[in-house]
């Protein structure tokens, strides 16, 4: 009977530390006011942060397996009767299956940080920025009923940005060369429609966010653990594997287009 409580405690433990998750601290150690100052800030158009990162950098999962997901934000406009909502318009792709969503992101915290950090070597200190901060949201994206596969998102966004001189919000990139670093985490869920299928889904620039330990396994960058490799990850890692051999970039004009357009 002992022993069979030592091994019930063993498997407990291992499972335990497999469901650790990393990148759940947007802020890398940052900290940050505790006031809620979203009536200081409705003013402002937030809309730019969701825009700015190419594609190529932003990660996402779906599922307990870490099936790459890859979401592109097309548009973002601000409602002009809600300064809380933006109407979202983009496109996700699993595989092969691409389906266009619409939807919305409503904002309901806005915070500023203590501002301790300015960037490596403090590059940043003097160039008259305001302030900087958090801003905390929900989304609900839904996917074209008529496309194969669709469903919806719906989940939480933590976004970096600040205010610069001329008093316009920009996306937070400050601390982009730390290790650690990642911006506009998607935190939430996808479900299938008319189906009891829900899987969780999480993405964001330069690291997927609140994720297994197990799965991002860069220390200064995002690298998938070669057993995900074939869940859509193959692309990624042939990448940083060109990168770590320090070849010369090619300068021929690319005449692909991009999966979302």
């Amino acid at each position: 009977m002992k022993n069979k409580i030592l091994i019930i405690a063993f498997f407990l433990s291992v499972n335990s530390f497999s469901q650790d998750l990393c990148n759940t601290d947007i802020m890398n150690g940052e900290k940050l006011l505790p006031n809620n100052e979203i009536q200081k800030f409705l003013k402002y158009d937030f809309s730019e942060l969701w825009l700015q990162t190419n594609n190529n950098l932003v990660y996402g999962i779906l599922g307990d397996d870490f099936q790459r997901i890859q979401i592109k934000l097309i548009s973002i406009s601000k409602n002009i009767n809600n300064q809380k909502e933006y109407f979202v318009y983009g496109k996700s792709k699993v595989k092969e299956n691409i389906c266009e969503f619409v939807g919305k992101i409503t904002i309901y915290k806005i915070q500023e940080s203590k501002r301790e950090h300015f960037g490596v070597d403090d590059e940043f200190k003097n160039l008259g920025i305001n302030t900087q901060g958090l801003l905390s949201a929900k989304y609900e994206f839904f996917e074209n009923k008529l496309q194969s596969h669709s469903g919806y998102f719906t989940g939480n966004i933590e976004s970096k940005w600040y205010l610069d001189k001329e008093e316009k919000i920009q996306y937070d990139n400050i601390n982009m060369h730390s290790d650690g670093y990642f911006n506009n985490a998607f935190v939430g869920t996808w479900k299938m429609y008319n189906s009891k299928l829900e899987k969780k889904c999480h993405w964001g620039d330069y690291r997927v966010p609140s994720v297994d330990c197990g799965f991002d396994i860069g220390a200064s960058e995002f690298s998938v653990a070669e057993k995900y490799h074939k869940k859509g990850w193959i692309d990624i890692a042939l990448i940083g594997k060109i990168n770590s051999l320090d070849i010369i970039e090619s300068k021929s004009i690319n005449t692909f287009k991009n999966w979302w357009e």
